[in-house]
């Protein structure tokens, strides 16, 4: 596979109130995220998870180290827009990302500013409405919309310009559970079925269990990078750093805890139960 986004010692801060220190929120990150994988990011909130994904289409530019994006420097303002090209950014609240009056011109914004000539604009706006099920909303009005539709379209407006990734920057915070669902099936259905990319921002644990890998951000550093089975299973580490893990890995934890023997990396509810059920007749045949 080839690499999609690489940091080197990646360094940012933030000034300082008042000219005060400034506010170190990456200390010296070292990630590769390789092309068509799909990884969720966590960390509570002030960990620099989402400062880290701004670094990721030059929204903000490093202190200290690089990134680069297809091989190129975030640093170069020539290519500035190339990066933005390669990776779209779909952030928390969809009504600051929505600027027109109709979905279809929505969606459009994007590839028209880019210069793409109209015919092929019309053909993107239709493919990109396709890919998150909203086509049927080409005519209709963003702000009628419910949360998790109009997540959908800023996702499409992002895929209108045809980038090889997309950032979702707590993309899901602000939806209902619904929302969520309708969001998540979409970004996992573009990586599996076109390819895309997919780095997933977030804090709800439940969300990074179907990623191919999970990197966990705390105080501006990696601290666990792996599969959601290497990393959730590690739940003392995840709970020191005010992390949650996903439910199943709680019910599990808790029954170990109470001398049940099973294993901590049954992640879907239907593992958990065989998990729970096998241990459960083992000690009924033992007793």
């Amino acid at each position: 596979m080839s690499t999609m986004i690489q940091t080197e010692t990646l360094r940012f801060s933030y000034p300082g109130d008042e000219g005060g220190k400034p506010v170190h929120a990456l200390r010296g990150v070292d990630l590769e995220i390789e092309k068509g994988t799909f990884v969720a990011v966590l960390g509570h909130n002030g960990s620099g998870k989402s400062t880290l994904a701004k670094t990721f289409n030059a929204v903000l530019l490093p202190v200290g180290g690089r990134v680069y994006v297809a091989g190129m420097d975030t640093l170069d303002e020539n290519l500035l827009l190339a990066v933005r090209q390669r990776v779209g950014m779909v952030f928390q609240n969809p009504d600051n990302q929505i600027v027109a009056n109709v979905v279809e011109e929505d969606v459009a914004f994007g590839p028209e500013n880019l210069g793409v000539p109209s015919e092929e604009i019309r053909q993107r706006v239709d493919d990109a409405l396709r890919s998150v099920g909203m086509y049927d909303f080409v005519r209709h009005a963003p702000h009628l919309l419910s949360g998790g539709q109009k997540q959908r379209i800023a996702i499409a407006g992002v895929l209108a310009m045809e980038p090889d990734c997309i950032v979702l920057d707590e993309a899901t915070a602000m939806l209902d559970p619904m929302g969520r669902r309708e969001v998540l099936s979409t970004v996992h259905r573009l990586n599996r079925e076109k390819g895309v990319t997919v780095v997933l921002i977030t804090h709800h644990m439940n969300e990074a269990e179907d990623a191919d890998r999970v990197v966990v951000i705390d105080d501006g550093k990696v601290v666990l990078d792996g599969t959601p089975r290497e990393v959730f299973t590690q739940v003392g580490h995840l709970r020191s750093m005010g992390l949650t893990v996903p439910d199943t890995v709680d019910l599990l934890n808790r029954l170990r805890q109470n001398g049940v023997d099973v294993p901590l990396d049954a992640l879907s509810v239907e593992e958990c139960a065989d998990a729970i059920a096998a241990a459960l007749g083992a000690s009924g045949s033992g007793g």
